[in-house]
């Protein structure tokens, strides 16, 4: 057997066990791996700085590197993040609904693990972290199978965690990492029948196109953020500005980040240099339309493209909308599905943006950065689901199970 396969053996195995683990000794695991991330800090760094090293010589870019890097703090923050899952309900064994028939059998709808979750990602180690720890407390196995760039900080905490979870008496083979990051095996892994019971990616379009296009296991869809922030006619000028820079420069690299700004025609004149001085200060470069350049002199011209661009990066489309309708129908046309948010004080309009935006997260007067596991008060999330079916928005235990039906009779017959 290749190593995919014989890893897909254990990992099956191993999900006998934990799918029926107490809640207790699955907290215990997890506890056990938070102590050990912060135990092993030093380890972690250090082969996380062997990772940044390549990168930078290999010419990525200080926005992808920043995804890639490890710091104490970020550490720190992933073992909160796992203490945080700690203290959430265990939805797993949840009675969803209950009911008796007319023939007598008894009919229990009951939350249960997904079985074995494979995950492809790229360059975030902290995605180790996070989607081991949601598998493992919603009773799930996971696959993991990081980028080439994060491969010794994943392997680091691949082996900190799989130690940690065995000291807690479950398999070490709950927690399982491919080494293999070649094209090949990620190609192998969508083809994983019977062995993963879903296949979750984790990173830019490309990767995620790839994988919904040729696995042959179900798949949810994590989602590239062309994220949108609209400033109304009625808005508040100085919350927009905070909103908007917050939106964009507090951390450009991640998919919540806002990537265009869409401004009423009414208040472009005075909103747009005010936004634009703070947007610069922040180190932003801006792409306008031609009335954005025509108010704010020394603006690059925005191409089509620019529409549909995920930047992860320091900058930021900017279009003026002769109104509301027309800001709904540019999102309409060039969103992803991941978030939008509305600045107005209006009510009315606030209600139609939100009726009619048909994105995993709609906002109104706040920053799309709060599109979060943790801000949404789930722990540690999996992904960002932008698909309909099953799971949408930010992803935390609730979405990693499924459900079963337990029928009970007294001799029925059909």
């Amino acid at each position: 057997m290749s190593t995919l396969q014989q890893l897909g053996a254990r990992a099956k195995e191993a999900s006998v066990t934990l799918r029926s683990a107490p809640t207790g000794q699955k907290n215990e695991a997890l506890g056990q791996i938070a102590a050990a991330l912060q135990e092993h800090t030093d380890d972690i760094l250090a082969a996380n700085a062997r990772d940044v090293a390549r990168a930078r010589e290999k010419g990525m870019s200080e926005a992808l590197v920043d995804r890639l890097s490890l710091t104490q703090r970020r550490v720190d923050d992933m073992a909160r993040g796992v203490e945080q899952i700690i203290a959430l309900p265990d939805p797993v064994g949840e009675i969803l609904e209950g009911y008796t028939r007319p023939n007598g059998l008894e009919i229990l709808k009951k939350r249960v693990p997904m079985g074995v979750v494979g995950i492809i990602f790229e360059a975030r180690p902290n995605v180790t972290v996070d989607a081991a720890a949601l598998c493992l407390k919603s009773g799930n196995v996971c696959l993991l199978r990081g980028g080439s760039e994060a491969i010794c900080s994943n392997l680091e905490l691949a082996r900190v965690m799989a130690r940690a979870v065995e000291r807690a008496g479950l398999p070490a083979d709950c927690v399982l990492l491919l080494e293999d990051t070649s094209r090949e095996t990620a190609a192998a892994m969508m083809r994983l029948n019977g062995v993963l019971d879903v296949l979750i990616p984790r990173g830019g379009a490309g990767l995620i196109r790839a994988v919904v296009q040729n696995a042959t296991v179900p798949v949810i869809e994590t989602g590239t953020g062309n994220c949108h922030v609209y400033v109304d006619s009625d808005a508040d000028l100085d919350m927009a500005v905070r909103i908007i820079v917050n939106a964009k420069a507090q951390r450009p690299s991640v998919c919540n980040a806002a990537e265009t700004l869409l401004v009423h025609r009414d208040v472009a004149g005075r909103f747009l240099p005010m936004a634009g001085q703070a947007l610069r200060e922040a180190g932003v470069t801006l792409y306008g339309c031609p009335e954005t350049c025509r108010i704010l002199p020394g603006t690059a011209a925005a191409s089509e493209e620019d529409w549909a661009t995920e930047y992860l990066d320091y900058k930021l489309a900017v279009r003026v909308v002769e109104n509301l309708e027309e800001a709904i129908s540019h999102i309409r046309r060039y969103s992803t599905g991941h978030s939008e948010a509305i600045v107005t004080e209006n009510y009315g309009h606030s209600q139609l943006f939100t009726s009619q935006v048909d994105s995993a997260a709609v906002y109104v007067n706040a920053s799309t950065r709060f599109t979060d596991g943790g801000e949404f008060g789930f722990g540690a999330e999996i992904g960002i689901s932008t698909q309909k079916l099953h799971a949408r928005g930010p992803m935390g235990l609730r979405e990693m199970t499924t459900y079963q039906y337990i029928i009970k009779g007294s001799g029925q017959t059909r």
